[in-house]
C-alpha cells in the first residue's frame, strides 16, 4: 500500500487500530493493481511468448528448447521481484493447460471437463436459488453457445417471476438441449495478426446475437466468439434496422479489441452501409455510426 493510503483502510480490533502495509483482497481495485505490477514485471516478455492475467502465467513456446530458455527467464523476473509461485499450481512442459477457467490447447480454446461435469451433475431445479445457480453455471459459458440467451429464454422467464411454481416440461426441454449441446461444444479458434474476421449478426424478437469466425479457407469457418443478450424494453421497439445496428455496436464494445486488431466483414440481409452513411440518421444511429467508424468495419 502506498503509505499515504493505509490509514484508508484501517481497521478497529480489540488490541487498538490497525491498517494494512499490503494490499489486501476484499479492496475494490486489488485486480486491477494486480494486474498492473504483473504487466509492469513481465512487459519484456509479454505478447512474444509470456500471457499474464493477474495471478496466472502462461509461458508458451514451439519446442521444448525454447520453452525450457524462456522458462528461465520468466524465473529469473520472479525471483528479482520476490514472487513466488505454488508448485501445486504449476505445469510445465505441456501441450494443453487450464487458462482463466478455459482449456488452452494448440487447437484452440476449449470448455474445461469440470465446468461440463458441473452443468450435466446438476440436479433438475426445485426452486428459484437452485435455478439461478444453474443458470450462473451456464452464463460462464455463454462465448461457447450459439444464440446463449434463446436457448436460456424459458429460465431467464421464470427468475423474471416472484416465484417458482415448478419445473414444467418446457423447462426440462430447455435444460436437456443445451446439455446435449455441451456434449460437444465448439471449440474457439484463435486469430492470425491481421487476419481479415467474419461476423454473422441477427436480430430475434427478444434477443440478438453474433458470432465471430475465422475462415482459414472457403469451406472452412472456424468460431471465435458466440455473443448473445437480451433486449431491454425500449430496445424491442426500435426498427429493424436500428436492432441490427445494435447488434454490430454491443459486440464491438464487447470484443473491442478484436475489432481493434483485425479488419471486419459484417454479413447481414440488412443495408446497414448505407443506412450508417447517410447524412439525415436519427440521434441515436448517428451516434453508433460515430462509435463504429473507427474501425475497419466492411459491409
Amino acid at each position: 500500500m502506498a503509505p499515504a493510503d493505509e490509514e484508508k483502510i484501517a481497521f478497529i480490533t480489540p488490541h487498538g487500530l490497525y491498517c494494512y502495509k499490503v494490499m489486501s483482497f476484499g479492496l475494490k481495485n486489488t485486480g486491477a493493481t494486480y494486474q498492473r505490477l504483473m504487466t509492469k514485471i513481465f512487459k519484456p516478455l509479454i505478447g512474444r511468448m509470456v500471457e499474464v492475467y493477474i495471478d496466472d502465467i502462461v509461458v508458451k513456446n514451439k519446442t521444448r528448447e525454447e520453452h525450457t530458455h524462456h522458462l528461465k527467464e520468466v524465473f529469473h523476473l520472479l525471483k528479482r521481484y520476490d514472487m513466488r509461485l505454488n508448485p501445486s499450481k504449476c505445469a510445465f512442459g505441456v501441450s494443453a493447460g487450464k487458462f482463466v477457467g478455459f482449456m488452452v490447447t494448440q487447437r484452440g480454446i476449449e470448455v474445461s471437463l469440470d465446468q461440463i461435469k458441473a452443468v450435466m451433475e446438476t440436479p433438475t431445479p426445485s426452486n428459484k436459488n437452485e435455478l439461478q445457480r444453474l443458470t450462473g453455471k451456464l452464463v460462464a459459458l455463454g462465448c461457447f453457445i450459439t444464440r446463449f440467451i434463446d436457448k436460456l429464454r424459458p429460465f431467464f422467464l421464470v427468475l423474471r417471476k416472484a416465484d417458482m411454481t415448478g419445473w414444467t416440461d418446457n423447462y426440462q426441454s430447455a435444460f436437456e438441449k443445451i446439455k446435449h449441446y455441451l456434449t460437444q461444444p465448439p471449440i474457439l479458434s484463435s486469430p492470425q495478426p491481421d487476419e481479415r474476421l467474419y461476423m454473422y449478426i441477427a436480430v430475434l424478437d427478444w434477443a440478438i446475437s453474433a458470432v465471430l469466425f475465422r475462415c482459414p479457407s472457403r469451406k472452412e469457418h472456424k468460431p471465435i466468439y458466440y455473443i448473445s443478450r437480451a433486449m431491454t424494453d425500449a430496445e424491442t421497439r426500435y426498427s429493424k434496422i436500428e436492432q441490427t445496428a445494435l447488434v454490430l455496436r454491443s459486440a464491438a464494445q464487447k470484443l473491442r479489441s478484436y475489432f481493434q486488431a483485425h479488419p471486419i466483414v459484417v454479413l447481414t440481409d440488412q443495408p446497414l452501409r448505407d443506412i450508417l452513411h447517410k447524412p439525415d440518421l436519427s440521434r441515436r444511429m448517428l451516434q453508433w455510426a460515430i462509435d463504429l467508424s473507427e474501425y475497419g468495419i466492411e459491409y
